[in-house]
């Protein structure tokens, strides 16, 4: 028995269970958004965090990771439970298909689990749905939760998509409006080095927060 999960939020750069194999590609007709409610982790009940979740839309790619938990049904059962603890404000599992770079014809795995969310504030009671960027924005600069804050979670995002090598436009447009949000707010600093060893330069300027190491319960974040 195998299963293998696809991760487009912070899956991508933590996956939080043991893996035996990772795999960059991308699911087809399915784009990021942030209209996903994270009320226990990097947000509460009274300041939600928004997080990301997918939007069925034809054409798009969306890139991640997908990862593979092999050994038998016991290994299977742990990986999933901690997985469903961990994306609990998503109240779906969806079967694609699975892409890797230089062959979008014929998909490279089938079957395989991600986890999404009805976009219906009636039956999903964590679906907040679109909103203005600016209003987005505030949200997103402002709440924080036991895993830390909201901004953390897509700053991180947007480096975890650069270093896999296929950034997000929406994921960066989002990103330096935060960051336009904290400089009104706060006077956050304008630079900060976070260019991979190789010192490339991040089409979205990654990032201006000096922020503090993750806590420990990073590995329940959503």
């Amino acid at each position: 028995m195998v299963f293998w999960v696809f991760g487009y939020g912070s899956l991508v750069w933590n996956p939080g269970f043991e893996v035996d194999e990772k795999v960059i590609g991308f699911i087809k007709d399915y784009r990021r958004v942030f209209d996903l409610a994270c009320i226990d982790h990097r947000g509460t009940p009274e300041r939600p965090a928004r997080t990301c979740t997918l939007e069925e839309y034809e054409g798009a790619i969306c890139w991640g990771a997908a990862y593979c938990v092999r050994g038998g049904p016991e290994r299977e059962k742990a990986a999933m439970e901690y997985l469903e603890r961990r994306e609990c404000e998503y109240d779906q599992k969806t079967l694609v298909d699975f892409f890797k770079e230089g062959d979008s014809d014929q998909p490279f795995l089938t079957g395989v689990i991600v986890f999404t969310s009805t976009p219906d504030k009636i039956s999903n009671k964590y679906y907040l749905g679109p909103a203005p960027l600016e209003d987005m924005a505030r949200q997103i600069a402002t709440a924080f939760g036991p895993c830390g804050n909201n901004r953390e979670y897509l700053f991180l995002l947007e480096k975890a998509l650069f270093d896999i090598g296929h950034e997000d436009d929406y994921v960066i447009e989002l990103a330096n409006e935060v960051r336009k949000v904290l400089g009104i707010i706060g006077g956050v600093p304008t630079e900060m080095n976070l260019s991979s060893p190789t010192n490339a330069s991040l089409k979205s300027s990654l990032s201006p927060l000096k922020l503090s190491p993750l806590p420990g319960a990073i590995a329940l974040d959503s």
